[in-house]
């Protein structure tokens, strides 16, 4: 396994915060669809030794645009934001992308989104990238067991689980289990915390995430056979964030098992 972290949780100019990244030991990185778009900046991290190891393909959706939309026009839009920033992602070299499901729990919605995602999981494949849906408490599959349900429904190979233990901890479920229930369903894995209510996304340890669970986390990942990245996804707003991002990568060196 490789550690990575969300550069988003970093706030400055790309080159600076890439440079600072790189200071604090980090190898892999996770980049929304609009970083590293010039030659430069994907230099610039080539020159640090800084590879890109997913991509958030959801983020910065154009406004009104939504995979789960009942207008097609709508969804258009959405599809053709998420295939560039999968393009954008093949090209950076990641091997994963995700989303994030919308606010409509309903059924109506949710076939509408298992239908945008069965023809995004096509296009991810075709540029090499496993395409990963995140469970997010308070949107419209909240839990690792909804949509692993979900995930099974729709029966695409090429559709995979992305695995946050933040919020694990909001919506109850323990994350060895969790992450045994997805199997060769589970295809990324975020690394957080929070006091079990917020979406906080706290250095490690800081809430209510302990050593000995994170612990038990990565050993269920071991025997599951993941070989994937785990990424550290750590709030912007915290009061001293690369420090977050230093202290989260020590625990995790730490107690991960096997973790690069």
């Amino acid at each position: 396994m490789n550690l990575s972290c969300c550069i988003w949780a970093l706030s400055g100019p790309e080159d600076e915060v890439l440079n600072r990244i790189a200071g604090a030991g980090f190898r892999w990185i996770d980049v929304r669809p609009d970083a590293l778009a010039e030659k430069e900046g994907l230099e610039k991290a080539r020159d640090l030794g800084l590879r890109v190891s997913c991509v958030a393909a959801s983020f910065g959706m154009p406004e009104g645009a939504a995979l789960d939309s009942p207008e097609a026009g709508s969804a258009r839009k959405a599809l053709a934001h998420t295939e560039q920033a999968l393009a954008h992602g093949a090209t950076l070299g990641a091997a994963a992308a995700y989303v994030v499901p919308g606010a409509d729990g309903g059924r109506e919605a949710l076939d509408r989104y298992a239908a945008s995602l069965a023809y995004a999981a096509d296009r991810a494949q075709v540029h090499g990238l496993k395409l990963c849906v995140e469970h997010f408490p308070g949107r419209a599959l909240p839990t690792v067991a909804a949509t692993l349900d979900f995930l099974k429904e729709i029966g695409h190979p090429n559709l995979y689980l992305l695995f946050d233990i933040g919020h694990a901890q909001m919506s109850g479920e323990d994350a060895g289990a969790a992450v045994a229930s997805a199997g060769p369903r589970l295809g990324y894995v975020h690394l957080d915390d929070n006091d079990g209510v917020g979406d906080l996304h706290l250095s490690l340890t800081d809430g209510a995430l302990t050593e000995a669970g994170l612990r038990r986390a990565f050993e269920a990942l071991v025997e599951a056979g993941y070989d994937g990245a785990v990424s550290l996804e750590l709030s912007p707003k915290l009061p001293d964030p690369l420090g977050a991002l230093k202290r989260s990568r020590e625990i995790v060196r730490k107690v991960g098992n096997r973790v690069l």
